[in-house]
C-alpha cells in the first residue's frame, strides 16, 4: 500500500527526493526565528539508511558468530580472542545509571547510521562511493534510518527482533527546540547541537567535534528507543553504510527472494528479477535501500532487512565461513573497522553462550503504526506509544502487573507539564469515562519530559491500572497526596493511548504547534511475524 500524502513517484526533485531532508519546526521559538540543522538525506540516502539497519544487523551476527568460531577451534590463540574483543569502536552511551534487563536477559539495540562519512569525519573514497550508488559525501547525514531492538533470553529458546519504522513520529528529550520528531533524527538533531555549542567554545578540531557530536547521538536515540519501547537497552551496535558494503563484500554478497521483479534503477539501483537470487555487495545494498515502487513503501524494505539478516546467518553456516581462518580475518577487520559497540560487551563470551544453545528460534517483527500523517510537509507515522510498549513487553516475556479489570474508586488529578495544551483536560474525560473520579485538572508551573503516575493511600491498585492503560508506567506512593487520589503529570512523552483517544471528544495533536492532516486511509500493515532459525531457509519479501 502506497503511503499516503507522498508524492507521486517521481516527481520529487533531487534535493528533496527522501522526506528527510526537511525537518519539524521547533517548537519553542518563533517561526521567523527557528534555527535549522539540514540534513540533505537524497534519495539514496534513505536507501543507505536501511542498508545500514541491515548492516548493523549483519554485522553483529557476522561479530558474534566470529568469535564463536575463535572458541571453537579455530587455531587462534587467546591473545587473539582478546584483540579481537578489544579491536572495536567502543561507545559509553547506554551510560552506568541505565536501567537493564532482569534475570539474564539481554535486550541489544542494532543502530543502522546514515552518513558517507568514516568515524572521524572523513569523506569516503569515490570509489566506495561509487559502489554505494549514494551520491558523494556531502549527501545524507546523520540519521538513525535502520533500528532493531534484539531480545535474547537468559534460557535462549526463542530471540525476537523488532524493526522499528525509521518514520515514527515520536516524543524526544534533551533536544533544543524539540518534543516530538521522526524516531530515526533523534541520533543527527543531537549530533548537530553537541557539536555546535562546542564549536561556540571554540572547539575546532573535526575529529573531536566528530566523535563528541556522534557519541551524543548515540545517547539520544538509545534514551528514545528505550522510552518508546519500554523496556532497557543492555547493549547496542552501530554500522554505517560502507559498514554494511564491506561486510557483504567479505561474505561474497547474499542470497535473496523477491515475490516480484523490481525496478527501481533510478532511486536506489534496485533492478532484480522475481525468484531466489545471488546479489554482490552493491546490489545488496540496493536491495535493502529500495523504498520506491514497494507495495508497503518503508514497511517492506523493513521486511527486506530481516530478510537480509537471515540470509547472512545462513551464509556463514553454509560457505564454511567460520572454519576458515583467512574469511574470518576478513571479517574481523570489517567488524574492527566499521562497528562500533557499547562498552562491556565481551563478543566472546557472547558468542560462546549463543553458541552453546544450538538452533535458536528467531522471531522478527516490526512495530505497528496506527495510520501514515503528514505533520507541517513532513510524511509520518503516527504510532501508539502504549500499545507499543504492552506489545513489546508481551513479546520480550516481560511481566506486567497483575491488574484485572476492575470498577475503580480513586480520583484522578491531571496536571500538563510538557504536552500538547489542553491534553489533561482530554485525558481527564477519557478516564472519567473508564469510570475513575474527576479531579482537579490544570497546568504545571514546571516542565517535563517524562510522564508521571503517583497515587496516596488506598489507591494504588487504581494508579496501577491507570499506569498500565498509559503504556505499563511504574506507579509510585506519595505521600503527599490525599488519600484516594492519583495524580498523573503529563510530560513531553505523552502521547494519548489509541483505547483512551476514542473518549475524547476533541481530536488530539501530536505537539502544540505541530498540526497533522489525517488521511483516512486504512491502517498500514506491518506484516506478520516471521519465525525462522538461524541458517534457515531465506524467506520471499516484496
Amino acid at each position: 500500500m502506497a503511503r499516503v500524502p507522498r508524492k507521486a513517484q517521481g516527481t520529487e526533485s533531487a534535493e528533496n527526493i527522501d522526506d528527510d531532508t526537511v525537518e519539524f519546526d521547533r517548537v519553542t521559538e518563533p517561526a521567523a526565528g527557528r534555527a535549522r540543522h539540514r540534513r540533505t538525506a537524497r534519495k539514496a540516502a534513505a536507501k543507505q539508511h536501511r542498508a545500514r539497519g541491515v548492516a548493523k544487523i549483519a554485522v553483529r551476527v557476522v561479530v558474534s558468530v566470529t568469535a564463536l568460531a575463535v572458541l571453537s577451534g579455530t587455531g587462534f590463540a587467546w591473545s587473539a580472542k582478546v584483540d579481537f574483543n578489544n579491536g572495536f569502536n567502543r561507545s559509553d552511551a547506554i551510560g552506568a545509571d541505565a536501567p537493564h534487563s532482569l534475570g539474564g536477559d539481554l535486550n541489544i539495540l542494532l543502530i543502522g547510521l546514515d552518513t558517507r562519512r568514516d568515524q572521524n569525519g572523513n569523506s569516503l573514497p569515490k570509489d566506495i562511493l561509487d559502489q554505494l550508488h549514494a551520491g558523494d559525501s556531502d549527501d545524507g547525514g546523520y540519521n538513525a534510518n535502520s533500528l532493531i531492538l534484539l531480545h535474547i533470553p537468559a534460557d535462549m529458546k526463542k530471540i525476537v527482533a523488532f524493526s522499528i519504522p525509521r518514520d515514527d513520529y515520536v516524543a524526544v528529550s534533551g533536544i533544543p527546540g524539540y518534543d516530538h520528531i521522526k524516531i530515526k533524527e533523534a541520533y543527527g538533531l543531537k549530533k548537530a547541537d553537541t557539536e555546535a555549542k562546542l564549536i561556540a567554545k571554540g572547539e575546532k578540531d573535526q575529529i573531536t567535534l566528530e566523535r563528541a557530536g556522534r557519541e551524543a547521538g548515540r545517547a539520544s536515540i538509545v534514551s528514545t528507543v528505550r522510552t518508546l519501547t519500554g523496556v532497557p537497552i543492555d547493549r547496542f551496535a552501530e554500522v554505517a553504510l560502507v559498514g554494511f558494503y564491506h561486510l557483504a563484500d567479505a561474505l561474497g554478497g547474499v542470497d535473496v527472494c523477491l515475490n516480484k521483479a523490481v525496478d527501481d534503477s533510478y532511486y536506489s539501483g534496485a533492478k532484480f528479477p522475481a525468484g531466489p537470487q545471488h546479489l554482490n555487495a552493491s546490489d545488496a545494498l540496493a536491495f535493502v535501500r529500495q523504498r520506491h515502487n514497494l507495495e508497503n513503501g518503508d514497511l517492506d524494505r523493513t521486511h527486506r532487512q530481516q530478510a537480509y539478516l537471515t540470509s547472512v546467518a545462513k551464509s556463514l553456516k553454509d560457505s564454511g565461513t567460520l572454519t576458515n581462518i583467512g574469511k574470518l580475518n576478513e571479517l574481523m577487520k570489517v567488524a574492527h573497522k566499521d562497528v562500533v559497540l557499547s562498552d562491556g560487551w565481551d563478543l566472546v563470551d557472547f558468542a560462546e553462550n549463543l553458541g552453546s544453545a544450538g538452533s535458536i528460534s528467531v522471531e522478527f517483527r516490526t512495530l505497528p503504526v496506527l495510520r501514515y500523517d503528514n505533520i507541517n510537509g513532513q510524511d509520518v507515522n503516527i504510532v501508539d506509544p502504549a500499545a507499543i510498549r504492552k506489545e513489546v513487553r508481551s513479546a520480550f516475556g516481560i511481566e506486567t502487573p497483575n491488574t484485572p479489570a476492575r470498577t475503580p474508586t480513586s480520583t484522578v488529578d491531571v496536571q500538563n507539564a510538557g504536552s500538547a495544551t489542553g491534553m489533561a483536560g482530554k485525558l481527564s474525560a477519557a478516564l472519567t469515562e473508564k469510570g475513575y473520579r474527576e479531579g482537579e485538572v490544570g497546568n504545571r508551573g514546571v516542565t517535563s519530559t517524562t510522564t508521571t503516575v503517583t497515587y496516596g493511600a488506598g489507591a494504588e491498585a487504581d494508579a496501577t491500572q491507570v499506569a498500565e492503560t498509559l503504556g505499563g508506567l511504574t506507579p509510585t506512593a506519595s505521600q503527599s497526596l490525599a488519600p484516594g487520589h492519583i495524580q498523573v503529570v503529563l510530560g513531553s512523552d505523552f502521547t494519548m493511548p489509541a483505547e483512551l483517544a476514542a473518549s475524547s471528544t476533541t481530536t488530539t495533536t501530536p505537539s502544540t504547534q505541530l498540526t497533522p492532516t489525517t488521511t483516512g486511509e486504512p491502517a498500514p500493515d506491518s506484516g506478520k511475524p516471521l519465525t525462522t532459525s538461524i541458517g534457515s531457509t531465506v524467506p520471499c519479501v516484496n
